[in-house]
């Protein structure tokens, strides 16, 4: 319940005109504010008075930075801030929904498929908060906000960030009941910490009482410190990754992406991935349709199972695509309609494309015919990758689904639908009608041979670097001697090819994929990553300080519509569509929007469309 503004309250802070009090807590008094853009946001009036010296400031700004950084996979992103003034304030995207304590002082103990939406969205937004480099340090049932989406996770950043004004020790950070041994007996704190506070917040949501709940903050304390956890009500697995969380050894719990990735069934190896994440947000959305947590695991080969294929139109010989180590033995996750699986960062060759597409089917009805009846129209976008398509406050956003929206009404469509796709799932959805058409970095120079009708390209894209905009590299040569963050399944050796035949020599630094090489480039570990110009442009976009894009232009990657085999009609369509956007200067502002913080130059002429018939 938001109360109006007291006679004490603030009526701006920053951009942002405060419209009433949403609550108040030890850190601050949180208000409902709105920006000039008419966005709103929880803005948070911090207690303690930041007025120490530079270095702290900078420690702030640094901190700051990364809560920024954070993907917003089940969490409420930062989206300003003021540490230095006298009213230092954070804030963040405004959610609508009860707390998880007032959800349950209201309701009772949560079970079956909502506790386990809960436990999914909130390991993946831990998850996302440590992959930043945050550790929490107060997550609790009141910094977890149910919407209609899923659960969220709020005020990540804010302890260190007061911690680092040395104010407040972070000791001593964190709700009494929720707190972890380490934080009780003055130990160095970590996300092992924000571990065992999940663990904890996780049983109370399925028991209604607080795990360490007792009448004295001496108690509490004392059952933390020697008392376990009564985890009876559980279901397994959750039950089992539940008491390894709330270990009393920090060295003895899993991390949030094992977690994460224990409660999906995927291999504990390694840290979650993106696409583990966006599988993770798609699994506690409530909206996104019967999406359980799967256990039906191939413990051999531990893969998710699909259902059976619909058979394609006619047998015929298939490319194989060597697929990176990390992505062997994958499979697709295809849950309530909606298909999640890894990422394949494609690379391709240069020539242009002139392909003939099959033979329309006299028989088959056009997908223009769908769109006239029922006005509907399904559309199978990237769920990984930011500026293309990434979920964000619960909608997937970005460019692909923009321009899916965009050519959905040209061709009559007004009831539109976003299903995630990936690499390897995109023509068996076509085929089997789970998606209407594909708009998803579906690259025709490596997809050419698919059972499907092309329609486009909607952009030329091309390999190229990305680099730090104050590198200092601005051209090729400047390359010489700089690191290059290498990973399978990358355009890697297409551009070491182009390198090496103009003599420049890169030192190799091995990525685990492309978040990670972004992670390196950030850190300063790397000097370039390489990708698409439109991928680099879409990670490089959500930073907070520019990164170039540095116009190689090496090689050409068509990015296609993909559509049902053999429908003209709905191929030309499409085709004028697109034409359409260029020409109106629609598909120039979409690119201005979702790459635009990115020094990149992108390439805004009319593709050369494809055959249809």
């Amino acid at each position: 319940m938001i109360e109006p503004l007291g006679s004490g309250d603030p009526k701006q802070l920053g951009p942002f005109t405060l419209s009433g009090r949403i609550g108040e807590g030890g850190q601050g008094t949180v208000y409902l504010g709105t920006n000039p853009e008419g966005e709103r946001a929880a803005v948070k009036l911090l207690h303690v008075k930041f007025t120490g010296d530079a270095m702290a400031r900078s420690r702030f700004a640094r901190e700051l930075r990364a809560a920024e950084r954070v993907a917003s996979f089940c969490t409420a992103r930062v989206v300003g801030a003021d540490l230095e003034g006298d009213t230092p304030y954070i804030a963040s995207e405004y959610i609508e929904g009860l707390s998880l304590r007032e959800q349950i002082d209201q309701q009772g103990p949560m079970s079956g498929a909502d506790l386990e939406r809960l436990a999914v969205g909130t390991a993946t937004a831990l998850t996302a908060i440590h992959q930043a480099g945050i550790v929490h340090r107060d997550f609790k049932p009141d910094n977890v906000l149910l919407a209609a989406e899923g659960p969220r996770v709020v005020d990540f950043g804010i302890a260190r960030i007061l911690d680092s004004t040395g104010t407040i020790t972070s000791r001593a950070i964190g709700t009494p009941a929720y707190m972890a041994p380490e934080q009780v007996s003055g130990d160095d704190v970590g996300a092992f910490t924000d571990v065992f506070a999940w663990g904890a917040t996780i049983a109370y949501a399925a028991t209604g009482q607080a795990a360490f709940g007792a009448k004295s903050i001496a108690a509490v304390l004392n059952r933390i410190l020697n008392h376990e956890v009564d985890l009876t009500p559980l279901p397994e697995p959750l039950k089992s990754v539940v008491a390894a969380s709330v270990s009393k050894r920090p060295a003895d719990r899993p991390t949030a992406g094992q977690i994460l990735l224990r409660l999906l069934g995927h291999p504990e190896t390694g840290d979650a991935s993106t696409m583990v994440m966006s599988q993770g947000a798609l699994v506690a959305n409530p909206e996104t349709g019967p999406f359980p947590v799967i256990r039906d695991v191939d413990e051999a080969t531990r893969m998710f199972r699909m259902p059976p294929p619909a058979p394609p139109p006619a047998p015929r010989p298939k490319k194989k695509w060597w697929l990176p180590a990390a992505m062997a033995g994958a499979a697709a996750l295809v849950l309530g309609g909606v298909a999640v699986v890894v990422t394949l960062m494609v690379n391709s060759p240069a020539n242009a494309p002139t392909r003939q597409s099959p033979s329309p089917s006299p028989s088959a009805p056009s997908l223009l015919d769908k769109v006239r009846k029922t006005g509907r129209l399904t559309i199978g976008v990237r769920g990984d990758l930011p500026g293309l398509g990434l979920p964000v406050g619960g909608e997937l956003r970005g460019f692909e689904v923009e321009i899916g929206r965009l050519i959905a009404k040209e061709l009559g469509a007004d009831d539109v639908t976003f299903q995630v796709v990936k690499p390897f799932t995109r023509e068996q959805a076509l085929i089997s009608g789970a998606v209407d058409m594909v708009v998803a970095t579906y690259t025709y120079e490596m997809a050419k041979d698919d059972a499907v009708t092309f329609a486009g390209p909607y952009y030329q894209a091309r390999n190229d670097l990305l680099v730090a905009d104050d590198s200092g590299i601005v051209r090729a040569a400047d390359l010489q001697g700089k690191r290059l963050c290498v990973r399978a399944g990358t355009n890697t050796s297409e551009v070491q090819t182009w390198l090496e035949a103009r003599k420049i020599v890169m030192v190799e630094v091995r990525g685990t994929d492309s978040g990670n090489c972004m992670d390196l480039l950030r850190e300063g570990l790397v000097d370039a990553v390489p990708g698409d110009d439109l991928m680099l442009a879409g990670f490089a976009d959500r930073e907070p300080v520019k990164y170039r894009v540095l116009g190689l232009g090496i090689g050409s990657a068509s990015y296609v519509v993909g559509l049902p085999q053999g429908d003209v009609a709905a191929c030309e369509a499409t085709q004028a569509a697109i034409t359409k956007l260029f020409n109106t200067g629609r598909a120039g502002k979409l690119m201005a929007t979702y790459f635009g913080n990115a020094v990149f130059t992108p390439d805004r002429r009319i593709p050369t469309q494809l055959t249809c018939r």
